[in-house]
């Protein structure tokens, strides 16, 4: 049996995730802007009796947390990234940001149901002309924020596979999480104005509240899908990702004929994996070989390959 191919950390650690400098800047920027509207609604809230703009203010106050805890995850990140420790980069120190942002978006949900419904049980007077002109300058900066961090939300990785062309998407989740963030306060500023001005015009009070709980489910929602997504990543469940599907199509159509004995991979960048093979062969060939079949597939930037002789 060969022995299985082991790379240095010196040959591949350049390779993994070590920090976002671009989408650190930017979400320390929105950061700022979120904590002036945060201090701007919460008082407005207060001082106007508004249920919804009380409730936007307390959500931007969480979503200030979140952002700052993205923007020390991001420093931690790049400060750490020589550390010996982290075998395969910094990386998941901002996914680890992002599952406890989405805890937080889920405790933010909660709040405000609470005091949505507690404003229904006991009525007060809103001062309506001033809680909307703050609602309005709160959109106005929620919107600015979103579109501050949306420009690397989403980031396509794309390789080739001989006349085949594959895409995947990937994330960097501590920025989605940011990006969430300020899109759930924008959604709730919304239903902040629609609510404020459904009691101005119609005087119907009754909206104010409701349109709380509306932006409570909203905010929940969204938080379960970052919780799934950056959860799955920190428990290393990436065998249904595309890529472990490509590790055995390389195989199956090697010329050297091999059978997957085993095979572990799990995500160690924002378009990173590591993979772990173990196969049985006939013929007399050395891990290096396969290693070089399952070069063409980018993403894979760590490879141990096991040769078993059958």
């Amino acid at each position: 049996m060969n022995q299985p191919h082991l790379p240095s950390k010196q040959s591949h650690s350049h390779l993994f995730n070590q920090g976002n400098p671009v989408a650190e800047r930017k979400t320390a920027l929105a950061l700022g802007l979120t904590v002036i509207m945060m201090v701007a609604e919460i008082t407005g809230g207060y001082l106007f009796n508004s249920m919804a703009l009380l409730a936007d203010g307390w959500h931007m106050s969480s979503h200030s947390l979140a952002l700052g805890l993205s923007v020390c995850a991001y420093v931690l990140a790049r400060k750490l990234a020589q550390d010996r420790r982290f075998t395969f980069g910094t990386w998941k120190i901002e996914i680890l940001a992002a599952y406890t942002s989405a805890i937080l978006l889920l405790a933010v949900a909660g709040l405000m149901v609470y005091q949505s419904v507690d404003r229904l049980m006991h009525p007060v007077t809103v001062s309506y002309d001033q809680a909307i002109a703050i609602a309005i300058i709160g959109l106005l900066v929620n919107l600015a924020c979103a579109v501050l961090l949306k420009d690397d939300h989403a980031h396509h990785h794309q390789h080739h596979h001989g006349h085949e062309h594959h895409a995947h998407g990937h994330h960097d989740l501590n920025l989605r999480s940011a990006y969430l963030h300020v899109v759930a306060d924008a959604a709730t500023s919304v239903l902040a104005i629609i609510a404020l001005f459904g009691g101005k015009l119609w005087g119907a009070d009754w909206m104010d509240p409701v349109m709380g709980i509306v932006g409570a489910v909203l905010v929940a929602v969204w938080a379960f899908g970052l919780l799934r997504d950056s959860g799955r990543v920190l428990l290393d469940a990436e065998m249904d990702a595309p890529v472990v599907q490509e590790v055995r199509d390389v195989i199956a159509g090697s010329p050297v004929p091999a059978t997957i004995n085993d095979l572990h991979v799990w995500r160690v960048g924002k378009e990173k994996y590591a993979c772990i093979l173990s196969l049985a062969v006939t013929e007399d060939v050395t891990p290096d070989y396969f290693r070089q079949q399952l070069a063409i597939h980018a993403e894979l930037v760590h490879i141990t390959v096991e040769i078993c002789r059958d």
